[in-house]
């Protein structure tokens, strides 16, 4: 994301015209390294975001929702107390610098007009917010340096404040025709999109990729083997991009890739050809407002999205451990009948036995031939009480298989049942869709209500609703809750229920309206039950289906699992191309 000098000039000249004059009405810190500044001016009210996060550096106008945490760090207490009531007297940026400087004006407790400056460095892991006295001196800033974390230049509250130190290279646009033409021509064997980051500073890694595909069709040539032509071309093509910028040419460019938001510029992209969608966007404000929001959202998804996954199997393998022992122990108890045989071969012999012998050899009646047997004895029982010894044991083995082939059912349940809720947080769309999810967890009891945390008010989400060609409304559940409800309180008897075949997924339901559904749309049904189920991209996978009334929930069945009789098997294609042609 090259929110570089040149893009970053592009949109301190829009930011300049939309909060110059704004009153500063209030003030907060959402996240540690995010301010949120409320602005009301004549134009309206606004909010400004400034980030000094790693990798998200950034400041413009925001429509986003932030919570707010119930106690404000100290940082926030002091901008507070500082920039509420100030006005935006000028929004600038030093030439070729990542940094944006809020130039505020306002009056002290004494009502003595005051001038401060609020500095958004924007430079990669260095990214700061500082607030700087009239004096020049720092007020306090969002991170503290000192000479022990290894930089140049000492950042602490009453100390002179000084712009960042420059490269040792000169700027791309501020070069001037000569000196670039100059370099250019002392250009070995080198890339040449690496020749211009190393030669000159304020060009991002990506507009030197482009700036060679358009002057050579391809973004990272060595510059050693170009052809003379081409070489000659190159100058020309450094000075039109440099003239293009001096010219305020911009235009805020959004890259995606199969929907999703990679990139941004301030001018349009060719680079990628038609492996990327290129939008232009309505101002480089709102541009990144959508970007860092599309992308937060993601990442928030995605951690949201592992911790689940990590509780769950955490859960799903203590599961397994517990199903393999008592596999185990139920195999040890199914040698039971030794232990009756034993003690009928005792009373059978209880005449040639005596009280003290420790070991009885006799027939096995048992096996054909009955062969001889040496059943041990223990030395201080009688005869009987060996015999009573091995009954009792006979018991007690049967009455434990009987309970650990109820507790191995019963593991086996669960296990699938995690399982399918593992496939759930694979498929999951959305933060609601997890969130459903771990609610239905905690009502099961896999996972344990947050202690001091705040009731979950949000109203479930209903089920996915799709329309076949025909018409006919088609219903996805988006859990195996989510999957009970609507088979068997939803979906009325004459409806169609469709589920892949043995391997887990969402249920779905064909609203039919006592009516037979056409062969398309079975089908359009069935492809998006193998879409959202574990065979997703699968090639065709088999889909039963069967009507509603024919489904049944065992007792004490987990949720999302029922049993069906008279069903039919369709094949479907789970590739979800299905879904860009049915209406939701």
């Amino acid at each position: 994301m090259p929110l570089d000098a040149v893009f970053l000039s592009a949109l301190t000249q829009e930011l300049s015209a939309q909060v110059t004059g704004a009153k500063v009405d209030k003030v907060q810190q959402p996240e540690r390294d995010v301010l949120l500044l409320s602005l009301r001016s004549r134009q309206g009210n606004c909010r400004l975001l400034i980030s000094a996060g790693t990798g998200s550096a950034r400041v413009h106008l925001t429509e986003q929702k932030f919570e707010q945490p119930q106690e404000p760090p100290m940082f926030c207490m002091l901008m507070r107390k500082h920039l509420t009531g100030a006005f935006i007297e000028k929004v600038h940026q030093p030439e070729g610098e990542r940094l944006v400087i809020f130039e505020l004006g306002g009056y002290d407790e004494m009502g003595e007009a005051v001038h401060k400056h609020l500095v958004v460095e924007l430079m990669g892991r260095a990214a700061n917010i500082l607030l700087v006295g009239e004096d020049g001196r720092i007020i306090d800033c969002l991170r503290r340096v000192t000479a022990d974390d290894g930089v140049h230049r000492n950042l602490l509250p009453g100390m002179f404040y000084t712009l960042p130190p420059g490269q040792d290279k000169p700027d791309f646009f501020a070069a001037g025709s000569e000196k670039r033409r100059a370099k250019w021509e002392k250009t070995g064997e080198i890339r040449v999109d690496k020749w211009l980051t190393d030669c000159f500073a304020g060009i991002s890694p990506l507009i030197a990729r482009e700036l060679c595909f358009r002057c050579f069709g391809e973004v990272s040539p060595v510059g050693s083997l170009l052809l003379p032509e081409l070489r000659e071309r190159f100058p020309d093509a450094m000075d039109a991009l440099a003239d293009s910028v001096d010219n305020r040419e911009f235009t805020p460019v959004l890259l995606k890739q199969n929907g999703a938001m990679k990139d941004f510029s301030f001018q349009p992209i060719k680079q990628y050809g038609a492996s990327m969608e290129q939008v232009s966007w309505n101002g480089f404000s709102a541009l990144l407002d959508e970007f860092y929001a599309q992308r937060d959202k993601a990442e928030s998804m995605s951690r949201k999205s592992k911790d689940l996954q990590r509780k769950i199997k955490t859960v799903r393998d203590r599961t397994e451990r517990t199903l393999s022992t008592r596999r185990c122990e139920w195999e040890k108890s199914a040698d039971r009948d030794t232990f009756r045989q034993y003690g009928d071969i005792i009373m059978t012999n209880i005449y040639r036995m005596h009280k003290g012998d420790a070991v009885l050899e006799a027939e096995n009646f048992y096996l054909d031939g009955s062969p001889a047997v040496t059943i041990p004895l223990d030395v201080l029982k009688t005869p009987q009480q060996n015999a009573a010894r091995y009954y009792k044991e006979y018991n007690k083995a049967k009455a434990a298989q009987e309970h650990l082939t109820a507790l191995i059912a019963k593991s086996e349940r669960e296990l699938d049942y995690l399982n399918s809720v593992l496939a759930e947080i694979d498929r999951a769309e959305s933060e609601r869709d997890l969130a459903e999810i771990r609610r239905e967890l905690t009502d099961t009891g896999y996972l344990r209500k947050s202690k001091g945390g705040k009731p979950d008010r949000a109203k479930p989400q209903g089920p996915m609703r799709f329309v076949s060609s025909a018409g006919y409304e088609i219903l996805v559940g988006r859990s195996n809750a989510q999957n009970d409800e609507l088979t068997l309180k939803v979906a009325r008897r004459t409806d169609v229920w469709l589920h892949t075949q043995k391997i887990h997924g969402s249920h779905v339901i064909i609203r039919c309206q006592d009516d037979i559904p056409d062969d398309e749309t079975l089908y359009e049904a069935a492809c998006l039950a193998a879409y959202y189920s574990q065979a997703r991209d699968g090639g065709k996978v088999p889909v039963d289906y069967a009507l509603a009334k024919f489904l049944k929930k065992p007792h004490g069945a987990m949720p999302g699992m029922v049993v069906y009789t008279d069903y039919k098997t369709i094949a479907a294609d789970a590739s979800g191309e299905i879904l860009k042609k049915l209406k939701q």
